[in-house]
């Protein structure tokens, strides 16, 4: 597949805040310049490829864990309720992420240069 964000490139100075010393985030262009532009942060499309993966594979856990318990294989029905759950709300943070973005979009559209 190819990936659909590839075109997706992130600017040094639009990287998000990194932790600095003591594990407190500071935005940047406050503190010390060197340390910011050395930091080397994650880009957003990483950041949301992860996050895509990682509820992908909440939704397969949880597919797996019905069809275990359907067929007897599992016992634990907490469980299957716990995967089950862990992928709804991974899902739904995704939407809700979808949806900001979208609005975003429709708001910098109307802008007047």
């Amino acid at each position: 597949m190819a990936d659909p964000l590839g075109f997706i490139s992130q600017p040094s100075s639009l990287r998000p805040p990194q932790p600095a010393a003591g594990g407190v985030f500071r935005p940047i262009g406050t503190g010390d310049a060197a340390g910011a532009a050395g930091a080397g942060g994650a880009s957003f499309k990483d950041v949301l490829m992860d996050n895509l993966r990682q509820a992908n594979d909440a939704q397969v856990e949880a597919t797996r864990a019905a069809e275990d318990a359907m067929t007897g294989d599992r016992n634990d029905i907490e469980g299957v309720i716990m995967a089950t759950q862990k992928a709804e709300n991974a899902f739904k943070m995704l939407q809700s992420l979808r949806n900001r973005m979208m609005e975003a979009y429709d708001e910098v559209k109307q802008m007047r240069v």
